[in-house]
């Protein structure tokens, strides 16, 4: 298997190849300016965007959206994936209810929640929610159907109850997969909190600033560079959150 800094390298290529064919395209005028910038063109305003406060307060707007989103959807997700988990008569029983909202597309549920609860934060929030709590419900049922049944028969066999066991053998055994989860559901969080504030049309954040740009003339380059930093941000994230989880859980990772 090949070590990280060959993963890093192939990496690098393949954006460095990336940018290279955006600026070529662009200055050689295979793709038009107004609809594909040469990537130094967007690189420089992408600069000038980490300078300006404007867009770094649309940028704390997205991540406190991001944040608290993904927060509750934690908090929703785990207490319920643990009880599905270990109450079968309960997962019998909203198994279906289950079933019938998950493939529901979040982006689509957008305009309706728009329109019961506003285009501010609570509408924000509650389609951060909605799509983030998936990951995290279906990793920490996953994560409790792996335990190993022998370490519960043995804390069994010594007289401790259900409640003992769940928190001596399942949950440590389950919480590397509800991080992975949460780590999965951190992308999709960031997803729709740049989407729903695209439909907002005014207030602060990523999404709103890429919508406004989108429609004024020339504003394709801030359209460009702005999505390139929620681009970083999400790496950014993501890195993060795969760090801790090596770090916190590594014996899970031998």
């Amino acid at each position: 298997m090949p070590g990280r800094p060959a993963r890093l390298a192939r990496g690098a290529a393949g954006i460095a190849l990336v940018v290279a064919a955006s600026e070529v395209l662009g200055r050689a005028g295979v793709v038009h300016r107004d609809f594909l910038p040469p990537a130094s063109v967007i690189l420089t305003r992408a600069g000038a965007l980490a300078l300006d406060p404007f867009f770094l307060e649309d940028v704390r707007a997205t991540l406190t959206a991001w944040a608290l989103g993904l927060l509750l959807a934690t908090l929703v997700a785990v207490p319920l994936g643990l009880v599905l988990g270990t109450v079968p008569p309960v997962a019998r029983a909203v198994t279906t209810i289950v079933e019938f909202l998950r493939p529901i597309p979040s982006v689509a549920l957008i305009p309706l929640v728009a329109m019961l609860l506003g285009t501010g934060l609570e509408m924000r929030l509650t389609v951060i929610v909605y799509a983030s709590v998936w990951p995290i419900l279906f990793n920490t049922v996953y994560g409790l159907r792996e335990v190993d049944p022998l370490a519960k028969q043995t804390l069994r066999a010594f007289g401790f109850g259900r409640f003992a066991v769940l928190m001596m053998v399942s949950l440590p055994a389950t919480a590397p997969f509800v991080a992975t989860g949460i780590r999965i559901a951190a992308a999709v969080a960031l997803i729709l909190a740049v989407t729903a504030e695209m439909f907002g049309g005014f207030g602060a954040g990523i999404g709103i600033f890429i919508a406004q740009a989108s429609n004024y003339p020339g504003g394709v380059d801030d359209t460009l560079a702005a999505t390139f930093w929620a681009g970083i941000l999400g790496l950014a994230i993501n890195a993060l959150l795969w760090r801790g989880e090596r770090r916190v859980f590594h014996w899970a990772y031998r």
